[in-house]
């Protein structure tokens, strides 16, 4: 029986079981009200009325929804031309990173190259830099790509090169081929298998739910990204969903601009609904060997 802080001796007795569950309860129901209360303040703002939304103290329920809040705001701010630009952009990150990342982490756990150690080391040092201080040599970089001299200012490569280099999931995808027995390796590379035909045709099938994870990741994190993109996609046709509805914010009533970020983070609510199972999967898997 495994040993817990509360003995099961206590649990069984009623006052102990009592306080177990009244504060199972409550602090579950904190944790619940915490995330989810944003998210129920968001919903329902985006139906009141611009006066309603403005009124101090505020309203739990919306009085009058107005359901065509979510018209107008798909409509003044195009979110159809946002949308469709942060979803392309994010397909390339995730196509990007599923190759260059895989193949680095490949390379790193079972092709084992000299100073090996070493490059890993460097990369997960960088993951102690602050993302901000980054700014300013990644835009110089951008705005004038050294060697070829040339600018990838509204260019999809702007966001899609930087984000390459993700010291975190090279990690991860390394950990987890790590937990992959070197007797499949060995078995593979007997049958006069190639490296690369050994990572195509055994690791990766076993790989899918590492690679879901860092697909979300990649997702996810151009979907909320914003200061960057602001910076690299300063035309209105290149810009992403959250850049837009910053955009247009200033001249667009504020009921109407939380309409447009209900609508913005619908899809990765949806994604992460269809796919939590393969996150929790993938985030547990390979973290035990054997």
């Amino acid at each position: 029986m495994s040993r817990t802080l509360i003995s099961h001796a206590q649990l069984q007795r009623g006052r102990g079981r009592f306080l177990y569950w009244a504060l199972l309860g409550i602090i579950v129901t904190a944790f619940t009200l915490i995330f989810i209360g944003p998210l129920y303040w968001m919903v329902t703002g985006a139906l009141k009325s611009g006066q309603e939304l403005a009124q101090t103290p505020p309203t739990l329920f919306p009085r009058d929804p107005e359901f065509t809040n979510y018209i107008d705001a798909w409509n003044n701010l195009n979110l159809a031309k946002l949308l469709f630009n942060t979803i392309y952009y994010a397909a390339g990150a995730v196509l990007f990173q599923l190759i260059l990342d895989t193949a680095a982490a490949y390379a790193l756990s079972k092709l084992r190259p000299v100073f090996g150690n070493v490059i890993l080391g460097a990369m997960l040092a960088t993951l102690m830099i602050p993302a901000m201080v980054l700014i300013v040599p990644q835009y110089q970089t951008v705005i004038s790509l050294p060697v070829l001299d040339i600018s990838l200012l509204d260019s999809p490569f702007a966001i899609w090169l930087p984000m390459v280099a993700n010291a975190f999931n090279i990690f991860l995808l390394k950990r987890f081929f790590d937990s992959i027995p070197e007797e499949i390796m060995s078995a593979a590379f007997m049958d006069g298998a190639s490296p690369l035909r050994t990572l195509w045709s055994i690791l990766l099938p076993m790989s899918r739910p590492i690679l879901g994870v860092v697909s979300i990741f990649a997702v996810t994190a151009v979907w909320k990204d914003f200061l960057w993109p602001l910076l690299v996609m300063p035309s209105q046709e290149t810009r992403t969903v959250s850049v837009g509805i910053y955009a247009f914010a200033a001249g667009t009533p504020q009921n109407v601009v939380v309409a447009a970020s209900v609508i913005a983070a619908v899809p990765t609510v949806i994604i992460f609904l269809i796919f939590q199972r393969n996150i929790m999967s993938g985030l547990t898997t390979g973290s035990l060997k054997g």
